[in-house]
């Protein structure tokens, strides 16, 4: 695969009901991270470390723009912490152009949907997801 930028990238999550919704009009900027915990296993005998590979993770940061239309950000984001609506939801980072690979599928439990009103008048939002189910996710 050739270099690429993140211009034209898919943004997918699911809404209460288990429904992938495309938010990307929406989202402004993304973070990903797939972080993999390290022990130290450097022996006394040694002059460098010696590390294990631990647990991974998967995290998933979103900002955008309020957005109250039907099936849109706020409508599938609202619901991220509150009764029903507080279960992992898939979600699918197609983070370039070509709409189909590479992709990074996972299913996230969001902490949190947050909305603020900038002093310029700006309303966004973040929501940052979190890796829910113990499987690891992988690019496709």
């Amino acid at each position: 695969m050739a270099k690429t930028s993140g211009l034209g990238a898919t943004i997918t999550v699911a809404d209460a009901g288990g429904t992938p919704r495309t938010i990307s009009n929406d989202v402004t900027d993304f973070t990903m991270a797939t972080p993999v915990n390290l022990q130290d296993t450097t022996g006394v005998d040694k002059s460098a470390h010696e590390k294990l590979a631990l647990l991974r993770d998967y995290t998933l940061q979103l900002k955008g723009v309020f957005n109250a239309a039907a099936n849109m950000s706020h409508a599938v984001l609202s619901t991220v912490t509150t009764g029903a609506g507080a279960v992992a939801r898939a979600s699918s980072v197609f983070p370039t152009s070509s709409g189909s690979t590479p992709v990074l599928t996972a299913n996230l439990l969001y902490a949190g949907y947050t909305v603020t009103r900038g002093n310029d008048g700006a309303l966004t939002w973040s929501a940052d997801g979190n890796l829910a189910d113990g499987a690891i996710p992988t690019w496709a």
